[in-house]
Parts: C-alpha cells; sequence; structure tokens
C-alpha cells in the first residue's frame, strides 16, 4: 500500500536541473545585455560632477553579465553540472494548478475589476483546491471583498481598478 501511494506522490522527470539553469543564465545575460545597453544610453561615463547617471547601472549589468556567463559554463560544460530532475510531473502540475488560475485572474482583473476578479477567484481556489463547499467558499469571497471594497473605496477613499466593464457601477463608486 506505501509503494502504491509514492508512486502516485512521484512522477517522470521533467527536465534536468543544468537546464534550467542553462536557460535562466540565457535571461539574466539578456537582462544584463539590456541594463548595459541602456546605461550607456543615459551616460555610464565619468563626467565633471562625478559619475554619470548610467555609470552604477552599467556596473551592475556587467556584474550580471559575468555571473550569467560563469552560469551558463558550469550548467552546460561543468564538471559538477546537476543533471538531477528539476521537476516532475506531479510537482509541475501542483505549480501550474496555481500559477494558471492566477493568470487568468490577472487577466480577468482587466475586464472585471479587482472586486469581482478577486471574488471570483478566491470562491473558484477554495472550491477547487481547497475543497470547501461552494456556500463557504461565496461567503468568504464576499466577504474579503466587500471589506476591501471599504477598506479602499469608502474609508480610505483611495478608488481601486474598476475594470473596463465596470461590473459595480450601479454601486456609484
Amino acid at each position: 500500500m506505501e509503494n502504491e501511494e509514492l508512486a502516485e506522490e512521484t512522477g517522470q522527470p521533467v527536465v534536468a536541473t543544468n537546464r534550467v539553469e542553462a536557460v535562466v543564465a540565457v535571461l539574466l545575460l539578456i537582462l544584463g545585455t539590456v541594463v548595459i545597453v541602456e546605461s550607456l544610453r543615459l551616460g555610464a561615463g565619468w563626467t565633471n560632477d562625478g559619475p554619470g547617471s548610467g555609470y552604477f547601472p552599467f556596473i551592475i549589468g556587467a556584474i550580471i553579465i559575468v555571473a550569467s556567463l560563469g552560469l551558463l559554463f558550469e550548467s552546460v560544460l561543468g564538471k559538477n553540472r546537476r543533471t538531477a530532475p528539476f521537476v516532475d510531473t506531479v510537482q509541475l502540475k501542483r505549480v501550474a494548478s496555481v500559477l494558471v488560475p492566477a493568470a487568468v485572474y490577472v487577466l480577468g482583473v482587466g475586464y472585471l475589476g479587482l472586486y469581482l476578479a478577486s471574488a471570483i477567484y478566491i470562491a473558484l481556489f477554495m472550491i477547487i483546491l481547497g475543497h470547501y463547499s461552494w456556500v463557504k467558499s461565496l461567503i468568504a469571497a464576499a466577504a474579503v471583498n466587500t471589506l476591501f471594497f471599504f477598506m479602499f473605496e469608502v474609508w480610505f477613499k483611495v478608488p481601486l481598478f474598476k475594470g473596463s466593464l465596470d461590473p459595480l457601477s450601479f454601486l456609484g463608486y
């Protein structure tokens, strides 16, 4: 019985650690290059008053590039590169079960606004991932967002984004 549970908990490897490290190194290399290019545009040299406005960003960009080249070399050609699995299918599904709804929520905020999108997100998250009853989930989502609405809109007088559809316009805020 324990072996069956263990088999369900572990999945097939998806990608090796050194490959993920190589991708991160390339992304950091691009970031460092962008920082250096923009710092040169700002003026990375020394002026009469001291360092130009791009001087310190240039140094930071150079440090990022050197570190990313070291990481890239180590992950691709190094003797001690880590070929162990970075993530397996079970772990990837767990991450995706949180990341995908969060991405949909971010897109939903643009149309439905912060309050309504958050209420839907909280309720669905509680029902699907938390296995709470839909009644408890709806009450919790409504309570949290009602509290935030009063806190920001009424008490602090700080309007939050209502969305392009503005579904709560009937409230007069």
